[in-house]
């Protein structure tokens, strides 16, 4: 196990402001097109708040309309998923595999080549610009 799996909630609230701990520990979801990443544009890649992992690379973000960060394509092995039925009918649901913190849902609407979209809180994001 992870030192970041072995975390308390205390622990995580220092780590994380509320609107990310809502979200990150506590499986919420952010306003639509309330995040700053909606619109970046940079080469980079996006990352865990909570504990750094490397989750997208820029190139696999699109705009779905959605409201929230979208992307067709994870890292490899960043992800773990499980079905959540929070609004009444099933969903999938994917969380950091490093830390565990929930980041959103994966859907099968979005582009080729894959047909995904992981539909991404951008509050539980941070971006790197690639140097």
């Amino acid at each position: 196990m992870s030192e970041f799996q072995n975390k308390k909630i205390q622990d995580w609230r220092k780590i994380l402001n509320p609107e990310q701990f809502n979200i990150m520990r506590e499986e919420g979801t952010e306003s639509p097109g309330s995040s700053i990443l909606n619109d970046e544009k940079r080469e980079g890649t996006y990352h865990c708040a909570a504990c750094d992992s490397p989750l997208f690379d820029s190139e696999k973000k699109y705009e779905s309309g959605s409201g929230w960060p979208s992307f067709f394509e994870s890292k490899p092995e960043a992800f773990d998923t499980k079905t959540d039925y929070h609004i009444g009918y099933a969903r999938t649901e994917y969380h950091c595999r490093k830390c565990g913190s929930h980041h959103g849902h994966l859907f099968d609407d979005g582009p080729q080549p894959t047909g995904k979209r992981y539909c991404n809180n951008g509050k539980a994001l941070k971006f790197k610009v690639k140097k």
